[in-house]
């Protein structure tokens, strides 16, 4: 009995473990990033599919689609402020950027009704 409840025990924690997104990026430097064209191009070009991705914008890119479904539920607390970094960086900043994100990710701006509240409460004007 004492064994299946083990089983049963580690079986959760593995599974609780690979519901979050990963971590190994979490140190990446978003203001750096942020501060520069190059950089910040290289990884919107990631995300539109007119340019190679690091393998940092490939998870980033790979995650993306269903942290927005999800409303970040897998982000580790890093990724959720990083996030909230860059999106009002764009939306600030990048106008034309953002609303080319909107178009493949949200054509039918499910998530931004479903986020305006949330947006509206942080100061983000979506």
């Amino acid at each position: 009995m004492k064994t299946a409840f083990v089983l049963i025990a580690l079986a959760i924690v593995f599974v609780a473990a690979e519901e979050k997104y990963t971590t190994k990026y979490d140190n990446i430097d978003v203001d750096e990033i942020l501060k520069s064209d190059r950089l910040f191009n290289n990884y919107f070009k990631c995300l539109v599919d007119t340019g190679k991705c690091s393998p940092e914008g490939r998870e980033l890119k790979k995650s993306l689609p269903d942290a927005l479904k999800t409303e970040c539920s897998k982000c580790s607390e890093k990724q959720k402020a990083n996030t909230d970094k860059v999106i009002r960086f764009i939306i600030d900043n990048k106008p034309a950027e953002w609303k080319e994100l909107q178009a493949i990710y949200d054509p039918e701006e499910t998530y931004i009704k479903r986020y305006k509240n949330q947006a509206d409460k942080a100061g983000i004007k979506i």
